[in-house]
């Protein structure tokens, strides 16, 4: 039988109600001490581990405080420092072309809007949402990583594989208050026990909650 728009709702509700319970500490994994570090660490995480990031930054940080010394460097400079992050090339070039953008455009300060931040090279509406949530406690969107986009589905929050889509699911089911913090749940939760190649199922809180959209059956689980 479909579930109706009114009944996954009522679920999501005992979903965060769980989340809340198994993770009430869950926050951000990028290491920062301001917005600005904030958005330079999530530009790196792209397609590398919370962890890599985490070692690369403080050198780079130590190098580049600031936006406005961050302007003022050489690609090839920090290429060098972000070289383990994968794609460092691209990664520079946007970490340049932010600095440049928030020293001619907000006065070395980032800004709390989406419209604006996705303005800025390198920043979509991921790493927007991820700045706006944990640096300011604004909540415009729900954070879709690779945990979120996966854990969403197999939990029947939605039935898209396209970022977007999967954003409106997630927005018209949970309450605005959850939004940050229902990322951070999702994405502890993939790490712990809902692990892409051998999900943890038997020792998932949110079980009895969880159809498990496109996995075997349990009893056949291994």
């Amino acid at each position: 039988m479909t579930e109706t728009i009114e009944e996954r709702r009522q679920r999501a509700k005992k979903i965060l109600a769980k989340l809340n319970k198994a993770y009430p500490d869950a926050v951000c994994a990028l290491h920062h001490e301001n917005p600005f570090q904030l958005v330079v660490a999530t530009i790196l995480s792209a397609q590398c581990t919370d962890q890599r990031v985490n070692v690369v930054t403080p050198a780079l940080f130590e190098k580049y405080p600031t936006p406005e010394r961050l302007a003022k460097a050489k690609q090839a400079d920090v290429e060098k420092l972000i070289q383990s992050t994968g794609f460092f090339r691209a990664k520079a070039k946007s970490l340049l072309g932010l600095a440049n953008g928030l020293v001619t455009e907000h006065q070395g300060q980032v800004p709390r809007t989406l419209e604006e931040l996705v303005k800025l090279p390198g920043v979509g509406r991921k790493t927007a949402n991820v700045v706006l949530g944990v640096a300011f406690g604004i909540a415009v969107g729900v954070v879709v990583d690779t945990h979120v986009k996966r854990i969403s589905s197999l939990l029947g929050l939605t039935h898209s594989s396209n970022v977007e889509v999967i954003e409106r699911d997630l927005i018209a089911l949970l309450p605005q208050k959850s939004w940050i913090d229902y990322s951070h749940q999702i994405i502890h939760h993939g790490r712990k026990i809902c692990i892409a190649r051998r999900p943890r199922c038997r020792e998932c809180p949110l079980l009895k909650l969880c159809p498990r959209v496109g996995l075997p059956p349990l009893a056949a689980a291994k």
